[in-house]
């Protein structure tokens, strides 16, 4: 599966599935909150690293992959399950990343100011690309055919 950005996917999603990204994603930001205050902000701040809205986009994608498939008289579940699992791949790694920038921010934080930000943001973006390639790596030296 190759990965690229298309914008007419943006056509595609109807406005109740925004609105659901937009709730679960604040259901999730507010439990986080909650979490941050009856257990302090760095507990808090640990959750921080879920991404949001991913409970929603994972299902979305599966769904709009699938009936992308029918559309064109093919089977879509297992193309839909695919996109699903790459989504979930790409959050995984990017939560890892996350991490980093995290640890590069706390490590750092004697002198809080905009080049910790633009070092740990690099170190994200690093880390979180650095772990794809691996996986692709590895994911097309054991895929079967």
């Amino acid at each position: 599966m190759n990965i690229r950005i298309r914008l007419s996917a943006l056509q595609e999603t109807r406005w109740h599935e925004y609105l659901i990204r937009f709730v679960l994603g604040g259901l999730v930001t507010a439990c986080t909150g909650a979490i941050a205050n009856l257990l302090g902000p760095e507990t808090g701040g640990l959750f921080l690293a879920f991404p949001a809205i991913f409970c929603a986009s994972a299902t979305l994608i599966e769904t709009h992959e699938r009936e992308r498939k029918e559309k064109a008289g093919l089977r879509g579940a297992r193309r839909g399950k695919e996109a699903a699992e790459l989504d979930a791949a790409g959050a995984a790694l990017g939560s890892i990343g996350l991490l980093t920038f995290g640890a590069a921010v706390w490590l750092l934080a004697d002198d809080l100011s905009w080049w910790v930000l633009l070092v740990a943001t690099v170190t994200w973006c690093a880390v979180s690309l650095l772990l794809w390639s691996i996986r692709r790596r590895v994911w097309r030296a054991f895929r079967p055919g």
